[in-house]
């Protein structure tokens, strides 16, 4: 009973990341930090501008502004810890660091999940209740649905967090990771996990399954309303409105539903690792760009700014 480890122990988990030679691993690092200063600093510009520029302070810039330091705060989470044992080469992580790590990964995950679906339903109100809109998105409306999604996300991950804590870890160790995910961690304890598997379940189909959902019903409405616009310029102007955040619920939903709905083996650990980070760094990364490169306004703002 003595190798047996938790919450109120002083020991370490200790992160296995990929199995790569040196070089690889030289050219692994070089690229991770050039991702993690392109998507920090893409992030914290899109905020600036943002906040600077009273034309963006309408509910789609509030949200696009939530989603950036969600974006931040996500890959501060994990990467620069798996920089650390890219170039250090010590693979250990302290068992509250581990489950400090976890939680803000979930904080973020779920915050990610809710926002777009709020993004969403602002979309959905833009092009198929236009007339209304300003009426409907109040600003104290859409602050009151950016503060639920952080207290929501906030709740959920500290439970998960809290009850991860408290199961016992005997002799394994090893994270077959390369940070602290919920899965990777609770399948080295060897406590019962039947009760907390079915609270994860439930936690997965009210956060991500009910949200993924409420996400395309409205796509579904608001492209039978675009269809519905007779000139095809208005039809454009409509679908543009909405490209970039649809562009972002694909890039953020495509990774993790091949990851979660793929059978799980052996040999699908290396690739279940490579998705994993690429459904960490590149969804940040590809955030800013997107609502920047496709957005005039933003252009025109940062244009405003540097001028």
């Amino acid at each position: 009973m003595d190798d047996c480890i938790n919450g109120s122990a002083e020991h370490k988990f200790y992160i296995d990341a990929f199995s790569v030679s040196s070089v690889q691993q030289l050219f692994l690092f070089l690229g991770l930090v050039t991702i993690y200063l392109v998507a920090f600093l893409g992030n914290i510009t899109i905020i600036i501008i943002i906040c600077l520029v009273p034309k963006l302070h309408t509910p789609m810039y509030f949200f696009l502004c939530n989603l950036a330091i969600v974006d931040i705060t996500s890959i501060t989470t994990c990467i620069p810890k798996f920089l650390a044992i890219t170039l250090t080469q010590d693979h250990g992580i302290s068992f509250a660091g581990c489950i400090t790590q976890l939680f803000f990964f979930i904080l973020c995950a779920d915050g990610e999940i809710f926002i777009l679906t709020s993004m969403a339903y602002d979309r959905y109100v833009a092009i198929c209740k236009p007339l209304q809109y300003y009426a409907i998105m109040r600003k104290n409306v859409y602050i009151v649905m950016a503060a639920s999604t952080w207290i929501v996300s906030t709740l959920n991950s500290l439970s998960q967090a809290l009850l991860t804590s408290i199961l016992q870890f005997c002799h394994l160790y090893d994270i077959n990771n390369f940070f602290c995910d919920l899965n990777s961690v609770i399948v080295l304890s060897t406590t019962d996990l039947t009760s907390r598997k079915i609270v994860m379940f439930f936690e997965a189909v009210f956060v991500s399954l009910i949200q993924f959902l409420l996400t395309i019903i409205s796509y579904v409405f608001i492209f039978s309303a675009i269809l519905k616009i007779r000139s095809s310029a208005g039809r454009m102007k409509a679908f543009s409105s909405c490209t970039s955040h649809l562009i972002i619920v694909v890039l953020f939903y495509g990774p993790l539903l091949f990851l979660y709905m793929k059978p799980q083996s052996e040999e699908s650990i290396e690739q279940d690792k490579l998705l994993s980070m690429l459904y960490l760094v590149a969804v940040p990364l590809l955030n800013p760009l997107v609502y920047s490169l496709r957005n005039k306004e933003v252009w025109g703002a940062i244009v405003t700014i540097i001028k």
